[in-house]
């Protein structure tokens, strides 16, 4: 095979941090969630190839090494048990990558060096020295700070910023010019600082300015610990308190040139490499194009470590020097952070803490003056000043019990970076961070709230809060501009973030619930279950377990010989659908009771639910999900409201437990009508579809009568049935199997029934078709409002994950515009309500649940038809179905 080696211009030795670049590749690019064809992920793997290649390109080094942590414990956890016992677990997807790295750097022909009881960082710093003094120009990359003690006239480090391609150069010259000091006094500064990254403290109230001016004025830690009564003031008393950890620090901050490795520099010369292999791991990890093209040229001719987290100087504000704080407060947005307990419709609040360009500020509620809560009272209130926060809605309940109310949010991190990133189920401020800023959130205080030796927990906690509120600062700025580059800013402005504060209403006032009619009916369900396990044991001649598949199994396959279900790992399934088959296919009754059994379980346990969830004050305070659902779609919990069943009457009667409160009349509910067929009907433009809803017959039958050519009053209940099916079923990619199976019908015929539908609604297959190819050009699909989902399993070569992706292109538009449109009317119909006592309590699927005033009715019926039916102008107007009643299930329609 044809051989290429590299050419360097310059004797340079270039080290680089494995695991630190790894971990910047994976974060800078995980976003774009890169994976091959059979779901292994690449993201790590291709930003870091993609980093590599940049400095080999820009640097010709003649020698290279890239140095990895070992994994096991090191000289340092054995000199303090605690050594970054904090640090944030890395993803299960980053970690599948790390072989493929290794993989990458031996095709390359590159050395990976580590030494078991070291960190890559001793490692780095033992070839940096031995380089250096044989006459080689050392350059380190890295994302760790600690390699700056390295830097002299022969080592330079570039030091990662942002993204995989954003780094700094640091000579002697430019450590001073940053930090005042020179490298050799880097870790005496470290010390001093702390880095709770590692799980080593800082001083309390004690930043990175003050360390760095005392070892400039001092000339070294051990000058200043000689010398340390001279400094004076609250900073003076705690240097002192903690002078035992800062000498701890400074023993573990110190990198070790000695580590006993057994290679020479020599030994670390540019290789030769072989194009095949490269071509060939290349193909396996599916890297094509621009990257491989510039690998090529370049060529031819741990818990790792990140980029410095937060730097804030934090003041914790006594009583009485709140106002002038805020008074004296810079122009710009101030971060948020709010220590608290958030729940059931209300909330405590610990602490706040406040971050501006000036600084930051902790302050305990509690400890507040008169003067002290007016002001910030005020500022909180002042809509002319901008705020950003993270996961907000909690914090404002815990705010209202305290009697104070928020204004002025003009960024919710965690919301802007769940229209950024739709399909995530959860956004901690640390993830967000390390993804958008690149940088960790080191954290002083011990996950378990408990003083380690050298920890001041309360000013701890305090330098947390304000680290977070600097993080949701700085974090807004990048989430907003990458939503903007989405298109999502209007989404997020005008529709999530006021509704944050609806919810959170809607939270707080909760539902009333009659606790003495849930109690019965409990009592009726499990009756009823407990009559079912009787009816089964009877049947069958002998007692067994009816929630067991196992004992299911050799009860209903082997004891009685009934018909086989669908094979699985553990036998024959005994799941709900394979019982309904069965009582079709035999006269035993066992299946019937064993459906009623579970039905009635399932029953007893979501009234015991409620029951447990009934506050003090006789209601039931759900929490909404607002970020969770990738359509849009809110959800709730504690409890769930979505799982009360409305399909059954028995499920029903649970629903009569939600009754009117006290001091109101009546309960009102009010949804849309087949609103997520309107939308087909409005997003597909097909003018039949339109004609149906326009017809002034039911839809199902108006679309009926048209496949089979019939007047709508000859359409028979089986023919509208089936034509229900397609209209519902279009929209989540219903296949002609499941179509079959729906209508208990050969696979032919609903094949035809398809096609004949079609030939009358040809534009909705056009639309259909279309909005799945676009999908698959963009990558994701978008509602009426701009709200993307990202698909790109749509390209994936495994067939069972892109015919699931299709099945979403299919869905996300419609189900998502539903959800858009039923989050502007709760603003629109909130905004109309200001001024009546009624209230909005609920929103569950496309319904609202009022509570009612006297006197009120029929002003809230006209401004709930007026603004739930103008939310959004569709080709086929919005319906919307209102009812009223005591309980929620006689206000329903």
């Amino acid at each position: 095979m044809p051989k290429s080696e590299a050419t360097p211009t310059r004797p340079c030795l270039l080290l680089l941090d494995g695991h630190s670049l790894a971990y910047r590749a994976f974060y800078a690019l995980r976003d774009a969630n890169l994976m091959t064809s059979d779901g292994q992920h690449t993201e790590a793997v291709y930003g870091f190839t993609s980093m590599l290649t940049n400095v080999l390109r820009d640097e010709r080094p003649s020698h290279i090494a890239v140095c990895f942590d070992r994994g096991g414990p090191t000289f340092r956890h054995e000199a303090y048990d605690a050594y970054k016992a904090n640090r944030v677990e890395a993803p299960e997807d980053f970690h599948g990558q790390m072989e493929l790295i290794y993989e990458l750097l031996d095709v390359l022909r590159i050395p990976r060096l580590s030494a078991p009881g070291y960190e890559a960082d001793d490692v780095i710093a033992t070839l940096a020295t031995r380089a250096a003094a044989s006459g080689l120009d050392v350059l380190i990359v890295t994302g760790d700070r600690d390699a700056l003690q390295l830097v002299d006239d022969k080592i330079t480090v570039l030091m990662t910023r942002r993204g995989i391609s954003d780094m700094t150069r640091f000579t002697p010259e430019a450590v001073e010019e940053k930090y005042g000091l020179r490298p050799a006094q880097y870790p005496d500064f470290a010390a001093l600082r702390g880095d709770p990254s590692d799980n080593l403290p800082g001083i309390p109230g004690v930043g990175e300015k003050t360390a760095a001016r005392w070892i400039k004025e001092f000339g070294s830690l051990d000058e200043l610990v000689r010398r340390v009564d001279e400094v004076k003031g609250k900073t003076g008393e705690r240097l002192r308190e903690h002078l035992a950890q800062v000498i701890h620090n400074r023993m573990l901050t110190e990198l070790r040139r000695d580590v006993p490795i057994d290679v020479a520099v020599d030994d670390l010369r540019m290789g030769q490499w072989d194009r095949e292999e490269i071509h060939n791991l290349l193909d396996t990890l599916q890297i094509r194009g621009e990257l491989r093209d510039r690998l090529f040229k370049t060529l031819g001719t741990a818990e790792p470590e990140t980029a410095e987290g937060f730097d804030v100087e934090v003041t914790v504000l006594e009583p009485g020097e709140v106002a002038a704080w805020l008074g004296a407060m810079p122009e710009g947005r101030a971060g948020l952070a709010f220590l608290g307990t958030y729940g059931s419709g209300t909330g405590r609040l610990d602490g706040i803490a406040i971050a501006t360009s000036a600084g930051a500020a902790y302050l305990d509620p509690a400890r507040l003056t008169q003067e002290d809560e007016a002001a910030l009272a005020a500022w909180l209130a002042d809509e002319t000043k901008p705020k950003a926060a993270h996961d907000v809605k909690g914090p404002l309940l815990a705010l209202w019990e305290h009697g104070l109310d928020l204004r002025g949010l003009t960024c919710d991190t965690a919301i802007a970076a769940y229209l950024a990133m739709p399909g995530q189920r959860s956004f901690p401020i640390e993830e967000l961070v390390l993804r958008y800023l690149n940088r960790e959130l080191r954290y002083e205080t011990p996950a378990d709230g408990q003083a380690s030796l050298f920890d001041d927990v309360e000013a701890g906690m305090a330098r947390d809060l304000a680290l977070k509120a600097q993080a949701v600062r700085e974090l807004a700025d990048a989430l907003e501009r990458h939503l903007a580059a989405r298109g999502g800013t209007r989404l997020m402005t005008e529709v999530e973030l006021p509704l944050t504060r609806v919810l959170a209403e809607m939270e707080h006032t909760g539902i009333a619930a009659d606790r003495q009619y849930f109690a019965t009916l409990e009592a009726e369900f499990s009756a009823a279950a407990k009559q079912a396990v009787e009816a089964a044991h009877a049947l069958v001649g002998e007692q067994f377990n009816l929630g067991s598949p196992k004992q299911l199994q050799e009860i209903l396959f082997v004891k009685l010989g009934l018909p086989k279900t669908k094979k699985i790992k553990t036998g024959y399934t005994t799941d709900a659908d394979a019982l309904a088959w069965l009582a079709t296919q035999t006269d035993n009754e066992l299946p019937a009771i064993l459906l009623r059994h579970r039905d009635q379980t399932k029953l007893r346990a979501t009234v015991e639910g409620l029951i447990k969830e009934i506050a003090d004050d006789g209601r039931i305070h759900t929490t909404f999900n607002q970020i969770v659902a990738a359509t849009g779609r809110l959800s709730s919990e504690k409890p769930n409201l979505q799982n009360i069943p409305i399909r059954t009457a028995e499920g029903r009667r649970i629903r009569k437990g939600f009754i009117v409160g006290k001091g109101y009349e009546t309960l009102l509910t009010a949804d849309y009508s087949q609103i997520e067929l309107r939308i087909m009907a409005h997003l597909s433009g097909d003018e039949a579809m339109i004609a149906a809803f326009g017809s002034g017959h039911d839809f199902h039958q108006a679309t009926a009568a048209r496949v089979f050519g019939l007047p709508p009053d000859q359409v028979t209940p089986e023919l509208r049935a089936r034509i229900k099916a397609m209209n519902y079923g279009l929209a989540y990619g219903l296949s002609d199997f499941g179509l079959a199976g729906q209508l208990n019908i050969p696979v032919a015929e609903a094949r035809a029934l398809k096609e004949e539908y079609f030939e009358e609604f040809a534009g909705v297959r056009e639309y259909l078709n279309r909005v799945v190819d676009q999908a698959r050009k963009d990558g994701y699909t978008e509602t009426i409002l701009g709200r993307r989902r990202y698909l790109p399993d749509l390209t994936s070569d495994n067939r069972q994950r892109r015919e699931m992706a299709e099945r979403m292109a299919l869905n996300a538009p419609i189900q998502g515009s539903a959800a858009d449109i039923i989050k502007v009317a709760m603003l629109k119909v909130r905004k109309a309500m200001e001024g009546m006592r009624s209230r909005m309590l609920l929103q569950v699927h496309d319904e609202l649940v009022f509570e009612v005033a006297p006197g009120e009715l029929d002003d809230l019926i006209a401004l709930v038809r007026e603004h739930m039916g103008g939310a959004y102008p569709l080709r086929v107007p919005l319906d919307v179905s209102i009812g009223t009643g005591p309980t929620w299930e006689d206000a329903g329609h």
